[in-house]
């Protein structure tokens, strides 16, 4: 069974269910370092990588699982009424003359 083709950016799904990224891939050293969605990184040789049995699969909707991020990091009042998540950014800044 052929890998799938590695490039930089692309998500994968392990036969064990685990979501993964490629970060970085150096074809001359034959290694390929991935971040799983919980944040581990990992590098693999060729070989380690084609026995993951990798599968295609689209970005997660939800980015912020290898962030460790929370509620307050996303830089938005998530609790403001629908439609009302405008953040005007000359709200942050001093008056001083």
């Amino acid at each position: 069974m052929s890998s799938p083709r590695i490039r930089i950016g692309e998500w994968f799904k392990t036969v064990d269910g685990d979501n993964l990224e490629i970060v970085a891939h150096d074809p001359e050293e034959g290694v390929v370092e991935v971040q799983f969605y919980d944040g581990t990184v990992e590098e693999y040789d060729l070989e380690d990588w084609a026995a993951l049995q990798v599968k295609p699969i689209a970005p997660p909707e939800d980015w912020s699982g290898s962030y460790d991020l929370t509620r307050d990091d996303y830089g938005v009042d998530l609790d403001r009424p629908a439609g009302d998540n405008h953040i005007n950014p000359l709200d942050h800044l001093d008056e001083e003359d």
